[in-house]
Parts: structure tokens; C-alpha cells; sequence
């Protein structure tokens, strides 16, 4: 575990250990862990250049005007998109891409819980948020990131609960309830780790953040979703106190995203004394690809064996021929063209 106290030292070190002017994209950060992780490192940053992509201009007013109590200096931009059509996630890069050399920091906690829709591009929309845009924006920014000393992106979702990946079914269409989560993580880690092959200098961290109380229930439609509130609301009664408060969320995210214990093979990132390089999601000491729980702390040797047999199945390059394949068939292209 890594202790609260380390994680505030840390974070309190941002604006003497990292360069000022920061460029930093965050998606699905007009509420919930995004927000408050969005709303922290801008308090830490010196003249911090952010851009915050979500779909609610009221929300973005509201976090504009924080921001500007929180931190004057920096310069912050929201960019109105709705993020689960990978034909807008290109629009949103480009955006990014015609403004900027270079990003540090690319952070995405964009989600749903809505099982029952399908998005206008054919893809589930669970999915389309929780997977596909979130590779779609690294693939189009990845040239951007490398071109960063600190170069850290970070996915929140449920890191360290990977489990099988069923190779006939990679969409997970018909993946049971109760195992898609686990098949969704490694669809995510996996990935991240395709990506790490052909960018060393950048770090990918796959996190879980725990019990954090967020408007994402209120996703879940029908009668399956009031069921699924009336038992989280249940289950809250008796778990109140393993509930991590936004606050908290929000420096252990800041931490993710600037610590040097989540450095990439070849970039560090905000050193305090004591604190070690972390376990990659491969078992080896600073591998550049990190799967984390709600308290820093890497994913174990079953979580590790998981993925290892994954890999040795060859069922991690499905995942990754099934990802071009959606974005070939969605966009026509693996990825935005690059500039020099």
C-alpha cells in the first residue's frame, strides 16, 4: 500500500520537480474520478495548458470557474464531444494535434454502465467508452506523448482484475455478466502493452480506484439497471467505510499520473525519496505498463499468471487485430495521419 501521506508529499513536489507549462488531456472529466483527479494535478501544476473533453456544457462552466480559483495561471479549454464515436475522437485529436507539440499527460475515465445500447459506428456502448475510444485516442496522440519528458497516460477502469479472454469472442458480445469485466481489463492491459512495444518513452497505467461514490450508476438503464442501483445502494449501507472519498481519488490519480514509481522504460516522473520503481503488469520491475489497485499498489502473481497465459495463447494479438479491424471499419484508417 502506498500510504495517503506519501501520495500528498508526492503531489506537493509536482510544482518543483516537473517543468511548468504542462500539457495535459483529460476525457470524462467533467464529473466523478475524473474531475476530482483533473482538478488536483491542476492545483499542483505550474501553468498548466489542460484540455477536458466531456458532453456537459453547464458542468464544464462550473469546473472552469474552479479552475480558475484553483490555479489562475493555467490555461484551460473544454472541448464539447461525445466521445463513444471514434469518427469524433479523430475531430477531438486533431483539435488537440493543430495547438500542441507535445502531450504529458493523457488521462481517460469516460464510461457507462449502459449495456443495452449500440452507438450510430455498430459498437456496443459500454465498449465503445471503456475501450475503443480510449485506444483510439492513444493511437492518435501517441506521436504527441513521445515527444514528452514525462509522457504518462492513464486508464481508469479495474486494473489488477484482469481474468480470460475468450479468443472466439473479442468484443465479449456474449460474454457472461459476471466474467466481462475480467475480459475487458486484459482486452485494456494488453493493449496497453501492444502500444508500450512501439513507445518505449511512454508509460500506460490501468488502474482500479476502488469504491469512489460517482454519477455512473445513474447510467444503467431499465429494469436491469434499477436492479443493479437497488443493490449498490444495498450494498452501500454495510460498505460505507471501504468507500474512497473523491478527494482522496483525486491526489491517488495525481500520483498515478506524475510519480516516478510508474516510470516509463525511459522517462521518470516526480521522485520523493523512498518510493521504488513499481511491478509492471508482466512481472518485471519498471516495465513501462502498470496495473493498480485503489492503493498504488501493483497487481499480484495470480493477476500476473492470468496474462501470461493470455499472452502464450497468442490470444493478445486477436485483441490487437480485432482493435485495427473496428478502427479500419469505423474510420478507414488505423489512426489520424501524423504530422512532422
Amino acid at each position: 500500500m502506498v500510504s495517503l501521506s506519501a501520495v500528498h508529499s508526492s503531489n506537493a513536489s509536482i510544482s518543483k520537480e516537473l517543468p511548468p507549462g504542462l500539457v495535459a488531456v483529460f476525457v470524462g472529466a467533467t464529473s466523478g474520478i475524473g474531475k476530482a483527479a483533473f482538478l488536483k494535478l491542476a492545483k499542483y501544476v505550474r501553468q498548466p495548458r489542460f484540455y477536458f473533453v466531456g458532453r456537459s456544457q453547464t458542468a464544464a462552466d462550473q469546473i472552469l470557474h474552479q479552475l480558475n480559483q484553483i490555479n489562475p495561471d493555467g490555461r484551460y479549454e473544454f472541448v464539447k464531444a461525445d466521445v463513444s464515436l471514434l469518427s469524433v475522437v479523430d475531430k477531438v485529436c486533431e483539435t488537440i494535434r493543430e495547438k500542441e507539440t507535445q502531450v504529458d499527460i493523457l488521462f481517460q475515465s469516460q464510461g457507462t454502465l449502459d449495456i443495452s445500447t449500440e452507438t450510430s459506428e455498430h459498437l456496443p456502448l459500454i465498449m465503445a467508452l471503456s475501450y475503443y475510444s480510449r485506444m483510439r485516442f492513444i493511437a492518435n496522440l501517441l506521436l504527441l506523448l513521445q515527444r514528452s519528458p514525462l509522457s504518462r497516460v492513464v486508464i481508469v477502469l479495474a486494473g489488477t482484475k484482469e481474468g480470460p479472454v475468450n479468443p472466439d469472442d473479442i468484443p465479449g458480445k456474449k460474454v457472461l455478466p459476471w466474467k466481462a469485466r475480467g475480459h475487458l481489463c486484459s482486452m485494456i492491459t494488453l493493449t496497453l502493452e501492444h502500444f508500450a512495444k512501439s513507445a518505449p518513452s511512454v508509460s500506460f497505467v490501468h488502474n482500479y480506484p476502488g469504491f469512489v461514490a460517482t454519477p455512473l450508476e445513474k447510467s444503467m438503464k431499465g429494469v436491469t439497471g434499477a436492479a443493479m442501483r437497488s443493490v449498490f445502494w444495498f450494498m452501500g449501507l454495510f460498505s460505507t467505510k471501504n468507500y474512497i472519498s473523491l478527494d482522496e481519488t483525486g491526489e491517488r490519480h495525481c500520483f498515478l499520473a506524475t510519480s516516478y514509481r510508474f516510470s516509463s522504460k525511459t522517462q521518470a516522473g516526480v521522485f520523493l525519496g523512498g518510493t521504488e520503481v513499481a511491478v509492471g503488469s508482466d512481472g518485471a520491475v519498471g516495465s513501462g505498463v502498470y496495473i493498480v489497485d485503489e492503493v498504488c499498489e501493483s497487481g499480484g502473481a495470480n493477476v500476473q499468471m492470468v496474462l501470461s497465459g493470455i499472452r502464450q495463447d497468442g490470444i493478445h494479438e486477436k485483441i490487437w487485430e480485432h482493435l485495427q479491424s473496428e478502427f479500419s471499419r469505423v474510420t478507414g484508417k488505423s489512426a489520424i495521419q501524423r504530422r512532422k
